[in-house]
């Protein structure tokens, strides 16, 4: 049976940081009270003029080619994951492609939130076992900086921008690869996670604007009360589906929304902290690009045949888990 596997990863971030010092000159806050609440320190920050999510998109996609030796012409099929697409139309995986010579790729947006990088390797796994493609560039990329409210001490601490991708093929090697995966959406979420005006229902107005309706909009406890309730209970299931127990897993990467949903979820799991793989701490919440740029900078540790979990949740309200077996 022909089954799916990442057979390559990259990542970019953007040089300048915006640490939690130059943060409290900007907003009332100050690093003690971030850290202690979401365990971010940094975040990277895109400042170059006129550059969109495409920018950091195509230099992750560039890296990957690079890196894995693989023709641009190549790939067939481009998804791309984000939240912040560079306009409303055409989809940012048109622009990624383009501009990283993908001249036979289909290219189109997946829109999940913070859940779009393993949504997105879902509908990847689904083309490679039909044999509709054989190569899949997934690129996960959000200039989340665009959609923050740097005036809003509750939100602005969070989020950084980043962009990472992979290259999905098949492999007929048993027990490697994209094993399974749960995905759920409960539509209760919306008024507790979006932002408000900027779509069909609510276009961007004058009075849209200086209601500050035009930025990300998050109820903070109750998007944790869920995140970590239903990040829990998807790893959960993947894992009695899969006859799995946390001796067996080697790593759990979940979203890096939050420190604190992230030590209680794999706390409430029974996972041990050197099981759970976290960035947080320097590039904040990236959206969909989180598990990628983690999976990215943990690569060196990982090994063939290790036994991972991958979780996210995300506006929507979206979250899931894959079970996925590691062969790079």
């Amino acid at each position: 049976m022909v089954n799916a596997r990442i057979s390559g990863i990259a990542s970019y971030v953007p040089d300048d940081i915006l640490d939690n010092e130059m943060l409290s000159k900007m907003v009332d806050t100050n690093d003690e009270w971030i850290t202690t609440r979401v365990g971010i320190k940094e975040r990277r920050i895109l400042k170059k003029d006129g550059a969109g999510s495409s920018y950091m998109g195509i230099k992750a996609v560039q890296r990957l080619l690079e890196s894995t030796g693989t023709n641009p012409e190549e790939i067939e099929l481009v998804i791309c994951a984000t939240s912040n697409p560079d306009y409303r139309f055409p989809a940012t995986a048109s622009v990624i492609a383009y501009g990283c010579g993908l001249k036979n790729a289909y290219a189109y947006d997946i829109q999940a939130a913070c859940a779009g990088f393993i949504v997105s390797l879902q509908d990847a796994t689904g083309y490679i076992r039909s044999g509709i493609y054989k190569k899949v560039v997934i690129v996960a990329a959000e200039k989340m900086s665009s959609m923050v409210n740097y005036n809003d001490r509750s939100t602005c601490p969070l989020f950084g921008d980043g962009a990472a991708a992979v290259l999905v093929e098949p492999t007929e090697e048993n027990g490697v690869g994209v094993i399974d995966g749960v995905f759920h959406t409960d539509g209760i979420g919306l008024e507790h996670l979006l932002m408000r005006a900027g779509g069909s229902a609510h276009p961007i107005t004058h009075e849209a604007i200086e209601a500050g309706d035009n930025f990300l909009f998050q109820d903070g406890r109750s998007v944790y009360k869920h995140a970590v309730m239903n990040m829990l209970t998807s790893t959960q299931d993947v894992m009695q589906r899969n006859n799995l127990t946390v001796e067996d897993v080697d790593y759990l990467i979940p979203h890096q929304a939050n420190l604190r949903i992230i030590e209680a979820v794999s706390g409430r799991a029974g996972f041990p902290a050197e099981k759970v793989l976290v960035n947080i701490e320097h590039y904040g919440n990236t959206s969909a690009a989180s598990i990628p740029l983690c999976l990215d900078e943990y690569k060196g540790k990982l090994r063939k045949g290790d036994k991972l979990i991958l979780t996210a949740f995300g506006a929507g309200f979206t979250w899931g888990a894959m079970y996925v077996v590691w062969d790079l």
